[in-house]
Order: C-alpha cells, then structure tokens, then sequence
C-alpha cells in the first residue's frame, strides 16, 4: 500500500498519517523529516540540500526525488508507506510515478483532506503544545485536563508557534491552492483519489481512512 495524504497546514494529515502507517505497520514518510534525515546523516544528497538550504534557498524537485529515491529503498518500506507532504507540485507527482514504476511500485490511494478556511485558521490559532514533552493541544478541541500542566509530563511550560496567527496561515493555505490543489486532477484521473472532512474528530477521520486503505 503506498498513500499519499493531501491538505493544507494543519488539516491533520500528519497526526493522521503516524495512527495509520503504526497501525498497518508502514512507514510514515514525511518529507520535512527525510529531508532533515539526510542531512543529519550527511548523505550525499544531503550534502547537497544543506548547502541549498544555507544559501536560504529552496531545495529543488530533484533533491527531494532523490530523498524519497533512497528512503524507499530501505526494508521496511517492501510492504508500502504513507507520503506526507510531497507531492507539492504537479511535475513531483510525474517524477514521483516515474521513480515508482522503474521499482514496480505505484500510488495504491491519494486522500485529500477537504477543510473549510475559517474553521481550520481558529484551529490552527488554537494550537499550542508542551514544551518539555511535545504533547499538543488546542485551545478549542483539547485543552489539559488539569489547567495549567501537561497530561503526560506534569509541566506548566506551554509554548505557541509564532507562524501559528491568521496572516501566516492565510499566505500558507494560498500557496497550498496555487501549487498543490491542481495536483489532485491528475490522481481523479488515475482513480485513486478520494476526499474525506479533515475538520472531523480525530477518531472519525482515522476509521474514515482505514476504510479507505481496507477496500
């Protein structure tokens, strides 16, 4: 089974795409953590996107192939994986079922979580997580059973991310529509793309998408 979940920031897919891939026991490959990956492990491809990224520019499509190119080569990805956060772009997604098809592989589902704007910028405003344990919460769906100390750990340290405000998401959900949205065409086409609420619970969603993978 190889996914790809789409959505824009904060819509829930990588909350989602780490239930999944635990539960059907695959890999969650999100490109922002493969990305850090080889550079940490100073690959050669990494060599080559941290001194992109130290010049302050963005890493290119083949890069990232290349990232994806090596990370699906490992063993615990014989059996599939869940794509998150790549493609961006309709030319990756090409390039993406051209790296698949010299492997034997291809896109097995592509699910879009749909979101409406205004609801997803005040769940995203909401958000803040615990600054020793990471633990997430939000002002709206999730707030610490006891006020002011995180579940898990016990800590009042409570941070929120400064992009986390209605200006930077508006221009995040505008980059998503102009460069990411018109990738979905592409996958109707194939047939495996499917669209789920990515506001709903997070339960509801997590069943909503093993129905999905289960067909």
């Amino acid at each position: 089974m190889i996914a790809i979940l789409f959505g824009p920031p904060g819509c829930g897919k990588g909350t989602q795409a780490s239930i999944i891939a635990k539960d059907i026991n695959i890999p969650h490959l999100s490109t922002g953590d493969m990305l850090r990956e080889a550079v940490k492990s100073k690959t050669e491809t990494g060599l080559k996107a941290a001194n992109i990224m130290e010049e302050g520019k963005l890493v290119s499509d083949e890069i990232v192939i290349n990232i994806i190119k090596d990370r699906i080569c490992h063993n615990d990805c014989e059996k599939g994986f869940i794509l998150d956060g790549f493609p961006r772009t309709l030319s990756q997604a090409k390039e993406l079922d051209v790296m698949l098809s010299k492997e034997n592989m291809k896109v097995d589902l592509v699910v879009d979580f749909s979101v409406n704007d205004e609801a997803l910028i005040s769940r995203i405003e909401g958000r803040f997580s615990c600054g020793d344990c990471g633990l997430g919460y939000n002002d709206h769906t999730k707030l610490p059973l006891k006020e002011g100390f995180c579940d898990e750990c016990g800590s009042n340290n409570f941070i929120r991310r400064k992009d986390d405000n209605r200006e930077t998401v508006s221009k995040r959900l505008e980059a998503y529509y102009k460069d990411t949205l018109p990738i979905l065409p592409y996958y109707k086409e194939k047939h495996v793309l499917n669209s789920i609420d990515g506001l709903g619970d997070i339960d509801s969603v997590t069943t909503e998408l093993m129905s999905l993978i289960k067909k």
